[in-house]
């Protein structure tokens, strides 16, 4: 580590990263953080120069002047300048950005990366800085600008063509395409018919269980869901009975596709005598899955702890950068959490089966440690996400930690440690069972699992769905305990959940991990997507949108057009690929696609698609069309009838419910309706009478929202209007009751104070700067919401 007679700069992203790595550099080190970006594209405008070779053009990010202006005073005083921002391609341009706007010399700028915020992590890098690494920060910049591209010469061809405030997005886009095509898949599947004829068995000859059996089923807690397969692997077990499957019936597989077919086969069984026909034990092995990397951890966040992998990362990311563990000060607990490397370094794994022979015993602890290959395209150079003590284990820090940092730190300890050791192993025993009828022989099959030693499963916890198999042998008699044939239906495909729609977008090639939890986020902002259930499905703006672009930017869309261009933006890092090359490449044809779209695409409110049903005012046939409130049913006779309906997210007419309350101002009965803002009550005589009512969930007229109470403050934009106090969810605040046009608002604690102002003749000011003055709103809070919109332009571009 170098040691000079005067300060090095050292910059990092986030304070809370600065205050853990500040204690292992000694005084000739000045830690101070960026909060992130310093510089980016301007919000306004596209600011490409798509004509000069693409070069953007940077502006210092809104909210950051007063940074820059810091860091660049600690830059002129320093004698090195080490970047430590994080090591990933985004961590890298920002370091970039930094170098730029700062105006320290190259020979005098250094790159410093970790994986891990410890004391040798920190040293070890220190010890042996490097340079800016350029491809990857062009790889960056390539993706920014594609980003940029798209999201601001489509966008604004869907604020035209659909509504207003929409975004495309080079991922985003293809992320709600593929919601939208598993949705679509659903709703075109035709289940097919088919029977089963499931039994129940017991070897206790003397014991007669079919109608303790069938009370135990008919009494579960939840009816509907019945008893869970838990519950039933007890009672079976206890019983020395099971669960088998009829496998074939005169040495054929069985087969029932209808009720008839079933029922022949059923009438052959009910007097038949089963015995052990075939018995096989066999003993296997499950072997440990690899340490996580950033999908992984995001899946099982999902499934096992019910994270959204927002909050995944959030939560990951604070444990990263480290958490105050009081006498030890601030640690970093975990290695960096944006990775698709399952590498482990030598230290890592020695650290694990140390652990494992001193807590668990030998019997825990491979002969040799293991590896475990990383996906193609992963970098070896990282690590997987793992503790950085292995010793410091979940149970023993709980006192420091947060509800949410002690269950995703547990499961990355778990992991980490399981990762390590022997595997687990299992006694899996299949059992067919014969019995001669009138159709020939019929043979059932049942299959069950018994852990003989845990391994790994005693750290890393999996279920298991098996049943215990009784102890018997070829020739043995067995009772029937239940018998009977039972209808289903084939299913449609599973809709996604937070976990396999990650999972999908890595088997893809969509984004990369380290976006996954933006994509996600961004798509539900947009309001393309709704999570139902823990189950994401398109709303009618996401299927619009949709189908405009897979009609006019068909390459945008495509699956492997997006993993080809994620590939190309790989290789720019990687194998040195021209990144000018690459974004020629992309931009010949996307210029004629959105020349043409320009021309050809039509408004999404000019289109109507056939339904059903037909008109009950006019018997025309009722189409769907497209609205500010999303799809709906109307009249193909309009204008001449205007007749509406609203429908579901399947397309099904919603049918107006006549209710028992009347209109307070004509009499005549109210409808139920659904709206923008959900159910609410309408006069059964609109247009004519206009009268609707608030109801809540449960249907119940709600009370009229008391009038807004006047304040006696003239509005300072309008100046015709006054500030009336108004109510909202999050309490009173002040608004113009000349809105909708005028939309001031003003904080309600600041009315006292506009009082005092205007009884003084200050107010109204003349203009909006010198109400901000009068009201103390400061250049910091300005920035603070150029910040915020700015951040949901740029999620357009994602």
């Amino acid at each position: 580590m170098a040691k000079t007679g005067h300060k090095s700069l050292v910059i990092v992203e986030s304070p809370a990263k600065a205050k853990t790595i500040n204690k292992y550099l000694g005084a000739n080190f000045d830690v101070k953080a960026s909060m992130g970006h310093v510089r980016d594209l301007p919000s306004k405008g596209l600011n490409v120069d798509i004509e000069n070779d693409f070069a953007p053009t940077y502006d210092i990010t809104p909210g950051r002047k007063k940074t820059v202006t810091t860091l660049k005073a600690s830059a002129k005083t320093c004698h090195n300048l080490y970047l430590a921002t994080d090591l990933d391609r985004e961590g890298e341009a920002i370091a970039w950005h930094l170098a730029e706007v700062l105006g320290v010399p190259e020979d005098r700028i250094y790159r410093v990366v970790f994986n891990a915020i410890t004391k040798n992590a920190i040293q070890e890098a220190f010890s042996s800085p490097t340079k800016l690494n350029m491809d990857r920060v062009m790889a960056q910049q390539a993706r920014r600008i594609l980003d940029r591209i798209v999201g601001y010469q489509i966008s604004p061809l869907l604020w035209k063509k659909v509504a207003k405030g929409l975004s495309a997005g080079r991922v985003q886009s293809v992320a709600v395409r593929m919601i939208v095509d598993k949705e679509r898949e659903i709703r075109a599947f035709n289940p097919t018919e088919y029977w089963l004829i499931p039994g129940v068995f017991t070897i206790d000859l003397n014991g007669d269980y079919s109608a303790e059996w069938q009370h135990f089923l008919d009494s579960a807690s939840d009816p509907k869901k019945g008893r869970t397969l838990a519950e039933q692997n007890a009672w079976l077990t206890k019983h020395n009975a099971f669960r088998a499957d009829m496998y074939a019936v005169d040495g054929k597989k069985f087969q029932a596709p209808d009720e008839k077919t079933a029922t022949a086969i059923f009438a052959a069984l009910k007097d038949a005598d089963f015995k052990v026909a075939r018995l096989n034990v066999k003993r296997i092995a499950s072997r440990p899955s690899p340490p996580f990397i950033t999908s992984t951890l995001q899946q099982a966040a999902a499934n096992r702890l019910g994270f959204a992998a927002k909050r995944t990362m959030r939560v990951a990311q604070d444990l990263y950068e480290g958490v105050d563990m009081g006498s030890m000060g601030a640690l970093g607990l975990i290695t960096y959490m944006r990775t698709d490397s399952t590498h482990l370094s030598q230290e890592a794994v020695s650290s694990a089966r140390d652990y494992i022979a001193r807590q668990l015993g030998a019997e825990y602890l491979p002969q040799k440690p293991i590896f475990y290959a990383s996906g193609k395209g992963a970098q070896q150079a990282h690590e997987a996400i793992r503790p950085t003590d292995c010793d410091l284990s979940p149970n023993e820090i709980r006192q420091f930690l947060t509800d949410d940092q002690y269950k995703l730190y547990d499961l990355i300890w778990r992991r980490f440690v399981a990762c390590q050791m022997t595997a687990a192993q299992w006694d899996t025993t299949s059992v067919e069972l014969d019995a001669a009828t009138p159709i020939g022989c019929c043979t059932y099959r049942a299959t069950g699992r018994v852990l003989v030693f845990d391994g790994f499963t005693r750290i890393w916890s999996t279920s298991s769905d098996d049943q215990f198999l009784p102890a018997m042998k070829i020739g043995d008699a067995v009772k029937t305990v239940d018998v009977k044939p039972l209808q289903h239906f084939t299913k449609p495909p599973a809709r996604y959940t937070e976990a396999s729609l990650v999972k999908a977008l890595e088997k893809e090639g969509i984004g990369r991990p380290s976006t996954y939890a933006s994509i996600i986020s961004t798509i539900q902002d947009r309001k393309y997507v709704e999570k139902i259930e823990r189950t994401f499905q398109p709303t009618a703006i996401g299927e619009v949108v949709t189908d405009k672009l897979c009609e006019f930017f068909p390459h945008i869309m495509d699956i492997a057009f997006t993993r080809h261009m994620e590939d190309q933006l790989d290789q720019i890092e990687e194998q040195h690929l021209d990144w000018l090359g690459v974004l020629r490449e992309f931009y010949g044809p996307f210029k004629e696609t959105l020349e043409k779209a320009t021309e050809e695409m039509k408004h999404a409110r000019a289109e109507t698609k056939p339904s059903e049903y037909t008109c009950p005012d006019c018997s025309a046939p009722l189409v769907y069309r497209f609205g500010k409130n999303g799809r709906f049913l109307s009249c193909s006779a309009y204008p001449e009838c205007k007749f509406a309906s609203p429908c579901d997210s399947e397309g099904k007419m919603i049918a107006e419910q006549v209710t028992e309350h009347k209109c307070p101002n004509c009499g005549k009965p109210m409808l139920q309706k659904s709206g923008r803002f959900g159910p609410f009550l309408g006069c059964s005589d609109y247009p004519n009478c206009k009268t609707i009512m608030r109801i809540d969930k449960e249907g119940n007229v709600l009370p009229p929202k008391p009038p807004a109470e006047p304040s006696g403050v003239k509005c300072y934009k309008c100046k015709a209007g006054e500030l009336v106090i108004r109510q909202s969810k999050k309490g009173p605040f002040l608004g113009c009751n000349k809105f909708p046009r005028c939309r001031t608002i003003v904080s309600i604690k600041q009315l006292d104070q506009l009082k005092e102002l205007q009884a003084e003749g200050k107010w109204p000011p003349a203009d909006k700067e010198q109400a901000d003055i009068l009201l103390g709103r400061t250049k910091t809070k300005t920035a603070k919401k150029t910040k915020k919109a700015t951040g949901k332009k740029k999620s357009a571009e994602e």
